[in-house]
């Protein structure tokens, strides 16, 4: 009995141990840039990969609003890498009014951030220029490496968290 409950802790802390490799992106409603930022918050280095955020499912039905006279309303903001630009093998396209964007990691250190802000607008709320947690909820985030891709969805919190591979 006694060799028994090891074993099980042991292998709880094995798999608690592996669920903390990923990554982790939060949507910062603000004004006039929302930003989101990646976190390489494994204990992996992130590398060649492609992360993909995707806001067609969201509640709010969000879209990039990018240009003055596309698809969002009022205030515009175009992408703007803020942080861990060297992270990146080449910096992403954001078109108005798309509901996507990829980013393609060269290499992401562990506990190193990668942001960028953007205007981010939602097609079906009353305010269409804030958009709140409840409104990113449902979105989702995929990771794809050579090996494999994984996808999360957005908590109402406006969190998500992405497990990568195992070092």
């Amino acid at each position: 009995m006694f060799s028994k409950s090891i074993l099980t802790a042991t292998l709880g802390l094995f798999a608690a141990t592996s669920l903390q490799a990923g990554v982790q992106i939060r949507f910062i409603e603000g004004a006039p840039k929302d930003r989101f930022v990646l976190t390489n918050v494994g204990t992996c280095v992130v590398e060649a990969s492609t992360l993909k955020i995707d806001l067609s499912q969201s509640a709010g039905r969000l879209i990039f609003d990018v240009t003055e006279n596309g698809a969002g309303v009022e205030v515009f903001q175009p992408l703007e890498i803020v942080e861990g630009v060297d992270a990146l093998r080449q910096l992403p396209l954001a078109v108005d009014g798309q509901n996507t964007i990829e980013l393609e990691i060269a290499t992401l250190a562990v506990g190193d951030n990668l942001a960028f802000t953007i205007d981010v607008d939602d097609t079906i709320g009353q305010r269409e220029i804030t958009v709140t947690g409840s409104e990113i909820e449902g979105a989702t985030v995929s990771y794809a490496d050579a090996v494999e891709t994984k996808t999360a969805t957005f908590s109402s919190d406006a969190v998500v968290n992405v497990a990568t591979k195992d070092c």
